[in-house]
């Protein structure tokens, strides 16, 4: 633990991304900061090496792969966080963005839903709410006889 930021990245109960697979930048950010701005490097870009890694099983690997394609570029998930004055937090807001991530990634996939038919009720009622909405309109209407 690096100034309370973890080295681990904890994304399940289950599962944590060890620190040594992790590779930390730092640079200069935009934003608030005042004359501070010019000086620290508060902006942060934290790298995962995803196709790389020993800690997730293939299904799950893949699976990450599959959803996360477009955010990956040579197998490496980044992520970057600028929004606060310090570095801690930028760090702090980082690893909980790559945490959130790969946790959606690996998600099991939802169960397909079941195509089903309204009942004869509801569809009764649908249309005699559709025509008394028509009559209230027609009843609006000025008589053009």
């Amino acid at each position: 633990m690096l100034g309370g930021v973890p080295d681990d990245v904890q994304v399940s109960e289950r599962l944590t991304i060890p620190a040594a697979e992790l590779s930390w930048r730092f640079s200069r950010s935009s934003g608030p900061g005042g004359q501070g701005v010019n000086t620290t490097d508060s902006r942060v870009e934290l790298s995962w090496d995803l196709t790389g890694s020993e800690m997730l099983p293939p299904v799950l690997r893949d699976r990450a792969v599959e959803r996360l394609g477009r955010r990956l570029v040579n197998g490496v998930l980044t992520v970057t966080a600028s929004e606060h004055r310090s570095q801690l937090r930028n760090r702090e807001a980082a690893a909980a963005r790559l945490a959130a991530l790969v946790a959606d990634a690996i998600a099991p996939p939802q169960r397909a839903r079941r195509a089903t038919r309204p009942s004869r009720g509801a569809v009764e009622r649908r249309i005699a709410e559709k025509k008394r909405r028509g009559q209230t309109k027609r009843n609006r209407r000025a008589d053009s006889d």
